[in-house]
């Protein structure tokens, strides 16, 4: 959506959308500080007529009947105990990047990368999360992504 902008803030769209989940008993749509007015404007619109459409009430009753009908949430992963403390090593010029690593697994994935002594940090990439590292480093980088289970 920020294409019409020469990408630097979204022109067009709704935002991302509602949170739902059940129990919310909020009606929360995201944005994004990349957001345009048009898509604020949008955003804005959309919440007011899920409000008036009472979907609220309706997301409430749409997961009962899918409980009823079987329907179970994965329940979210237990927290580790303690997070491992991982030094940092020294920083390096980044200009190799690394994807195909999911967004919720990106600092996880640096911190294994630090522990083998690899300079990297997470970004953006135009198609996704990426992984940026020295070009030096790419090739063990991958290796300890792999060997991590963070890339397949």
């Amino acid at each position: 959506s920020a294409y019409n902008s020469g990408g630097s803030y979204e022109t067009l769209g709704y935002g991302y959308g509602p949170g739902v989940g059940k129990g919310f008993d909020r009606l929360i749509h995201i944005l994004s500080r990349a957001s345009g007015t048009p898509v604020i404007a949008n955003a804005i619109e959309y919440c007011a007529s899920m409000v008036r459409g009472k979907f609220l009430k309706i997301k409430e009753e749409e997961i009962e009947k899918a409980e009823r009908a079987g329907w179970i949430v994965e329940v979210a992963k237990e927290a580790k105990e303690k997070e491992e403390e991982v030094e940092k090593p020294p920083e390096k010029v980044v200009e190799s990047q690394i994807s195909g690593i999911d967004i919720l697994e990106m600092e996880d994935a640096v911190k294994a990368l630090w522990k083998n002594k690899i300079y990297a940090s997470s970004g953006m990439g135009c198609t996704g999360p990426v992984i940026l590292v020295a070009k030096e480093d790419h090739e063990k980088a991958v290796e300890v992504l792999k060997n991590s289970g963070f890339l397949g």
